[in-house]
């Protein structure tokens, strides 16, 4: 039996180690890191899988992140990932169950910006599964390389207007 719980009852050592062997440490040199750099993940919609002995087998982090955009305006966003599951368990659900709880989880959030969810991801799985697409992100520009088509959105309230997307920094709310 797997339990879905708040991801601050995971160790986060053991939240790193479970990135790490599921991206590898350069994970960190990735673009979504320079895109939600300094910020802590919204507790509201971060999770774990933990099987019943406790061990770490999942998790799923959102980023408070903001979309810069080049008529000045700008939109407060929430960056969905990395979700990360165990390697020896991949293919089983896990994933999926962390994406579902955290979408069940957005109606209440009151953290700004969760009605506006992106990621970059596989447009396949997460359009076919999730309703994510790049409909309105073709003008969204990121600090670092990307491709395009894997940049997706969800939510009403997601911006179509070209800009720069990086980290919303809150006050009480940024690493040190």
């Amino acid at each position: 039996m797997i339990a879905l719980v708040p991801l601050a009852v995971a160790d986060p050592q053991a939240v790193e180690a479970l990135l790490d062997r599921a991206f590898g440490p350069e994970r960190r040199t990735r673009t979504a890191y320079q895109v939600r750099g300094g910020t802590l993940p919204v507790p509201d919609l971060s999770f774990a899988a933990l099987d019943a002995d406790g061990t770490l087998l999942g998790t799923i982090q959102c980023w408070p992140v903001a979309l810069a955009c080049d008529d000045g305006a700008v939109v407060p966003l929430v960056m969905v990932g990395p979700v990360a599951v165990a390697p020896e368990r991949q293919q089983g659900g896990i994933g999926r169950a962390l994406m579902e709880r955290m979408l069940d989880a957005v109606p209440d959030c009151p953290a700004e910006g969760c009605e506006s969810l992106m990621l970059v991801g596989d447009p396949e799985y997460y359009g076919r599964f999730f309703d994510f697409t790049a409909e309105r992100t073709a003008g969204w520009r990121l600090p670092g390389p990307f491709e395009p088509r894997r940049l997706l959105a969800r939510g009403d309230r997601v911006p179509d207007c070209p800009g720069m997307l990086g980290p919303r920094l809150e006050p009480g709310r940024a690493r040190a």
